[in-house]
């Protein structure tokens, strides 16, 4: 079985993406607190100390050793200061299992409402994505509600196609490394 895979930070064009910390709950808390982003997963978003508890279950890793739970902080470097970190903007995330034909990653992004619109989601998945392909990763899968265009958009932009499969009401959008 292959070892499991680590996230690193990730640059992007106006992006870096950071592996999650339990600290970065707080801030978290705010990019994700708006109710309207959980429309189409259901829910309501969780305070800073769920956060922790969650990330800290996150970072803890899956109970199988062949997943690797990867998981980052989208900060926007342009919306910085001198000297401090970008201001976080969203998350996305992997799931990585071993297959016989190469690793396979299940992936999800979310950017809080405040910066939809401005093409972060597309380039945060973009960057995961190339940084999937280089840890061996050859089978991409998001799931996406069928009536979130903005997310089949985010989809498309990192090379993934709708297939014909529903999985809990999400269309199963596939791509191949």
């Amino acid at each position: 079985m292959p070892p499991p895979i680590t996230p690193d930070a990730i640059r992007t064009a106006r992006l870096d993406l950071v592996p999650l910390r339990v600290e970065h709950a707080a801030e978290m808390a705010v990019v994700l607190g708006d109710p309207a982003l959980h429309a189409f997963i259901g829910g309501s978003p969780d305070d800073a100390e769920a956060l922790r508890n969650r990330y800290r279950r996150m970072l803890a890793g899956s109970s199988d050793p062949g997943v690797s739970w990867c998981n980052w902080v989208v900060g926007f470097r342009e919306g910085s200061r001198e000297g401090k970190p970008a201001p976080l903007v969203g998350t996305v995330q992997a799931t990585v299992v071993p297959g016989t034909q190469g690793a396979l990653a299940e992936i999800a992004w979310v950017i809080g409402t405040p910066w939809q619109g401005r093409g972060f989601a597309s380039e945060a998945a973009r960057g995961l994505v190339d940084w999937l392909a280089g840890q061996g990763v050859r089978t991409l899968v998001a799931h996406v509600h069928p009536d979130h265009g903005a997310s089949a958009a985010v989809a498309t932009a990192a090379g993934l196609a709708a297939t014909d499969k529903v999985h809990d009401g999400e269309i199963r959008w596939e791509a191949s490394l």
